[in-house]
């Protein structure tokens, strides 16, 4: 949904309801500025991403992270 930026400041509740259900661009002279978007839709869109990207279901939360942080390790 496209929103001016003066009909959100002016409705904000309405669009903060709204936005459990859909993303919400507002808008400024005609260009998007802004992209608010719900907390919970992005984690689950954020898990899905990560469907079949462990290496096996018997990895822990603490192995996940461990192997995610030995990969973005740099050398000094």
């Amino acid at each position: 949904m496209l929103v001016t930026a003066t009909e959100f400041k002016s409705n904000i509740g309405r669009y903060l309801s709204l936005v459990a259900t859909e993303d919400i661009f507002i808008t400024k002279n005609g260009k998007s500025v802004a992209k608010l978007s719900s907390a919970q839709q992005d984690k689950v869109d954020i898990m899905k991403s990560l469907f079949g990207v462990a290496k096996g279901s018997d990895m822990t939360l603490e192995q996940a992270r461990a192997e995610r942080r030995a990969r973005y390790e740099t050398a000094d």
